[in-house]
C-alpha cells in the first residue's frame, strides 16, 4: 500500500459516480442550512453537503470539505480538533448567509472507524497519528477528494474560499480543475489531549498550524 502523504486525488482514477438525493431543509443553531444527500455508487457511502445562499451566481463561495470523525464531531473527542473546526465553519457560513460545508464519509483519514480505533490504542502506545496509520498497513491519508467534484457540479459551484489549514487539499481541490481564490485558516484552541496531534499534522503532513 502507498505510504504517499497526501490525499489520494491525483492518482488518474475517475471521479467516484454519486447519487444525489433531493435537498431538505436542516434547521441548526446558527442558522437553517439546505441538507443534500449523495450515495457513491460504488461503496454505498452517503455523503453530505450543507449549503445556505445561492450558490450559483458565479460568486467564489465559503466553503468547508469536512471528513467525518465520529469521535470529534458526534463524541467531544479532545484527542483532536475536528468537532471544533465544523462547529466553526458552520458558524462563519451562517454568519456570512452563504457558503457550503461537505461532509465525506472518510472517517480516519480514510482508514474507517474500526481502523481509527485500533490507531488510537497505537498512540495510546506511543506512536503519533502518522505512525499509527503507517504501523496498520496504511498511508498516512487515504482521502480522496474527487468525490467533491460531482457534489460541486450539482450545486453550481466553480470557485471556493475555502476553510483549510491543509495546503495539500488546495492542491487537491485545484487538480479537480476548480479555483480555489482564498485560503481561510481555521485553527482551533489546543488541549493536552490534542497537543502532539497538532503537531504531527504540522510537521509531517504541511498543516499550517503555528505554536
Amino acid at each position: 500500500m502507498s505510504q504517499q502523504t497526501g490525499a489520494a486525488v491525483q492518482d488518474g482514477s475517475a471521479d467516484p459516480t454519486l447519487i444525489y438525493v433531493a435537498p431538505c431543509h436542516l434547521p441548526m443553531p446558527w442558522a437553517t442550512f439546505q441538507l443534500h444527500a449523495f450515495v457513491e455508487k460504488s461503496t454505498g457511502k452517503e455523503h453530505l453537503a450543507l449549503t445556505l445562499g445561492d450558490l450559483a451566481d458565479g460568486q467564489p463561495v465559503l466553503a468547508r470539505i469536512h471528513s467525518e470523525c465520529l469521535t470529534g464531531d458526534a463524541l467531544w473527542s479532545q484527542r483532536c480538533d475536528c468537532g471544533a473546526q465544523l462547529e466553526a465553519g458552520l458558524r462563519r457560513i451562517a454568519e456570512e448567509g452563504r457558503g457550503a460545508l461537505f461532509y465525506l464519509r472518510q472517517e480516519g483519514r480514510g482508514i474507517g472507524l474500526v481502523n481509527k480505533i485500533h490507531a488510537y490504542r497505537l498512540q495510546d502506545a506511543g506512536a503519533d497519528t502518522v505512525e499509527a496509520n503507517q504501523e496498520l498497513g496504511f498511508a498516512p491519508d487515504q482521502r480522496n477528494y474527487r468525490l467533491c467534484r460531482p457534489m460541486l457540479k450539482q450545486l453550481g459551484i466553480r470557485s471556493l474560499r475555502l476553510m483549510t489549514n491543509n495546503p495539500r487539499k488546495i492542491q487537491a481541490v485545484e487538480a479537480l480543475g476548480l479555483e480555489v481564490v482564498e485560503r481561510i485558516p481555521l485553527v482551533m484552541q489546543r488541549n493536552p489531549h490534542n497537543e502532539r496531534y497538532l503537531k504531527t499534522k504540522a510537521d509531517k503532513l504541511g498543516h499550517l498550524i503555528h505554536p
